[in-house]
């Protein structure tokens, strides 16, 4: 494969990774690191020890003034009203319909002011989009692009907090899932958040990109004695796969709801409006017509986003996500159905490449972090 373009956009870590004989791909404008060791080897150092990504190509907005909050709450989903400082949550910004424009996470970074995490591709959308909506709705709010302020590095995996705990001024076992603080990593000032999109404990940490260097360095040496492994995005996208994480632009995206994703929590039913809110009741209440649904594969094969499900000879859904997962060994995936094939245990017929193969609905995630340090995958099974 030729490499990525010279015109794509580069994080601070570019170098690294080519140093590192990453194989280097072209994700959303960006030259981003795919694999290095290989993804099932990446893969299994997640789940089983640690490893460490570079996730800066991910986009970052903030909202400040004194109106902030009433901005967040019109234009995302979830009540960001129940957010304390420090505190993190999970939302998607919706279109008049219910369908979404991107799922983000909200950080309460001080009393008047937010910062929205986005998806890369999504990152010159969302904010066109915020700052339309705040011209609409008025009031003292300040929309900004920050994204060239922060890089962002995840340590993932069940060895993360001993490996970032060797270079942090925090105690991270007082940094609880889904908040955030600030400190210090291998000397520099730095934003902690224990979120991750693998399923495992885990922390994301944003820095100056003139800093990323020094604390990547830091960290893959501090990881040495736990076998920690640099990770691309292939292995980031088998793991979120295993523990049931939606990913935009296959599960969800401007044609699917909220609801039909599966995101139901994500939408804060008790407040008063926000950008289709309406639309999003009446779905409720008549239920969708779609649905999002894991499924394992019975026979042998490997369903691909894209493949369709059929309904006797005719297509009624398609695979949205599907690969061999290298910690449970299953083939698995979700797929966009109508709602009346969404019953665990449905058995669901796939097209994979022109061969019928047989794939079972089964309860979500694939895969659950016991609190104990060992792991369990989905109650179904072939």
């Amino acid at each position: 494969m030729p490499p990525p373009s010279t015109d794509l956009k580069r994080t601070a870590l570019y170098d690294r990774h080519v140093a590192r004989g990453a194989r280097m791909v072209d994700f959303a404008g960006w030259a981003m690191p795919l694999q290095y060791s290989g993804i099932a080897d990446e893969h299994l150092a997640v789940r089983q020890r640690v490893g460490i990504f570079d996730v800066s190509h991910m986009g970052e907005i903030e909202i400040a003034g004194a109106d902030a909050l009433a901005l967040v709450q019109h234009v995302a989903s979830n009540d960001a009203s129940r957010l304390d400082v420090g505190q993190i949550q999970y939302s998607a910004i919706t279109t008049p319909t219910g369908t979404v424009v991107d799922d983000v996470l909200v950080y309460r970074w001080a009393d008047e002011h937010y910062l929205l995490v986005v998806n890369a591709a999504n990152t010159r959308k969302v904010s066109q989009w915020i700052t339309a909506r705040a011209a609409e709705f008025g009031g003292d709010t300040a929309v900004v692009n920050a994204s060239s302020r922060y890089a962002l590095v995840a340590v993932q995996g069940p060895a993360a907090r001993e490996v970032l705990g060797e270079l942090c001024t925090l105690d991270l076992s007082t940094l609880k899932y889904y908040r955030f603080a600030t400190g210090e990593v291998a000397g520099a000032r730095a934003v902690i958040s224990r979120t991750g999109y693998t399923g495992e404990d885990g922390f994301e940490i944003f820095v100056p990109p003139a800093q990323a260097v020094q604390v990547w360095d830091a960290l893959l040496s501090a990881g040495e004695r736990f076998d920690l492994k640099p990770c691309g995005l292939g292995a980031r996208d088998t793991l979120r796969l295993e523990a049931g994480m939606r990913l935009y632009g296959n599960e969800m995206d401007e044609t699917v709801t909220v609801l039909e994703a599966g995101l139901g929590p994500l939408v804060g039913w008790s407040k008063a409006s926000f950008i289709g809110h309406d639309a999003l009741r009446r779905e409720r209440e008549a239920g969708s017509s779609r649905r999002i649904v894991a499924f394992e594969m019975v026979d042998r094969a490997i369903a691909r986003p894209g493949h369709p499900v059929l309904d006797g000879d005719e297509p009624c859904g398609r695979v949205t996500s599907g690969t061999q997962t290298p910690y449970l060994q299953k083939a698995i995936g979700f797929a966009l159905v109508p709602a009346a094939m969404a019953e665990t245990g449905r058995e669901l017929t796939i097209d994979v490449r022109g061969r019928r193969a047989t794939a079972r609905v089964v309860p979500e995630p694939f895969y659950r972090r016991s609190r104990s340090g060992g792991a369990s995958g989905s109650a179904g099974g072939n």
